[in-house]
């Protein structure tokens, strides 16, 4: 990183958690991948149809790739009771990124997504040996008999991580977008093959922030102020096993000012901005770099990025809507804006 009082130069940003949508939400975020700051990202498969197979996938490529070449897009596909062993080594040898695991029910387009691990056991040997990552949404389903809610759905299914990650310690596991100082931990614990990633939104919001509020809601919910701590301290370390995935998710402003509103936090547009306003009032400036450009391609064993951008401390204000999509902190003053390439 190359900075002065004013600016920072970082290499091109990695998203390791991204929603580019369908058809006209498509055209509108893909576009405003590298205005945020972005060079590369990994693609969440929860389309509609989700993306089951590595033709899909590829297909889903090309099509985000004729909107924006400029950017590099790492597949995953949406894991399945019926995904073989066998697909997924094919699924390796097309250069597929990772495999995700969606809890069923838990969150948009989860209603396909798995309950029982065991029948899948052999899926993740497989994916072991041929290096593909498993990334997680960690959330149990709602069980009141249980005492599970949103507060609590993630601690209660981190176990299932830790037994994942002992009966196959050579796979790389992502805990994706952590909101808890129990998920901080238990990736802090379980070694160099299991990282995670940490939204934006995540490092500002508590439940306060959400609660009525629906632009803020996203799964999983942000949780009390000491769960932000222990995001934000482990950041502010440089902790190698945490980088950035924003889980930026758009929706139509209708889906969300509503009575029962959609999960997702739209921050693709202005994300280093966003983590730049946030990480100064962190005193944090110093560890951007290893967040966003770093840890992840390091942990995902990717080149470094072959391109630069800027950060120019230039007030801007958040745009009331990209489309029909409202973005995160609407209407309010960042401190730092990406400058035009």
């Amino acid at each position: 990183m190359s900075s002065s009082t004013d600016n920072l130069t970082l290499p091109r940003a990695d998203d390791f958690h991204v929603h580019l949508r369908q058809e006209s939400m498509m055209k509108t975020v893909v576009p405003l991948l590298r205005a945020g700051g972005i060079g590369r990202c990994l693609v969440m498969p929860n389309t509609q149809p989700p993306l089951t197979g590595v033709a899909d996938a590829i297909a889903y490529r090309e099509t985000l790739s004729a909107i924006e070449p400029n950017v590099e897009y790492l597949m995953t596909l949406y894991l399945t009771y019926d995904l073989t062993p066998d697909e997924v080594r094919g699924a390796a040898e097309a250069g597929i990124t990772g495999i995700k695991l969606y809890p069923r029910g838990v969150t948009t387009h989860s209603d396909q997504g798995i309950g029982d691990l065991e029948p899948l056991m052999p899926v993740f040997a497989a994916m072991q040996d041929s290096g593909l990552g498993l990334e997680i949404h960690p959330e149990s389903p709602s069980d009141h008999d249980r005492d599970v809610c949103v507060m609590n759905a993630e601690e209660d299914f981190l176990p299932k991580i830790g037994q994942l990650h002992q009966a196959y310690p050579e796979l790389r596991i992502v805990v994706e977008h952590v909101t808890s100082a129990e998920s901080v931990a238990l990736v802090e614990r379980l070694g160099e093959t299991v990282g995670a990633t940490i939204t934006a939104h995540h490092l500002d919001l508590v439940v306060d922030d959400w609660a009525g509020k629906n632009h803020n809601y996203c799964k999983p919910v942000a949780k009390y102020p000491h769960d932000r701590d222990a995001l934000r301290r482990v950041v502010k370390e440089g902790h190698p096993s945490f980088f950035l995935g924003s889980d930026s998710a758009p929706h139509p402003r209708e889906a969300k000012e509503c009575a029962s509103g959609c999960a997702g936090v739209f921050t693709s547009p202005l994300l280093l901005a966003y983590l730049a306003d946030t990480f100064e009032r962190m005193d944090a400036l110093d560890r951007l770099e290893d967040f966003v450009s770093r840890n992840g391609r390091t942990f995902y064993e990717l080149p470094p990025a072959s391109e630069t951008f800027t950060l120019e401390r230039r007030e801007q204000v958040v745009p009331d809507a990209y489309g029909t999509a409202v973005p995160y902190r609407a209407g309010e003053t960042l401190r730092w804006s990406v400058a035009a390439a």
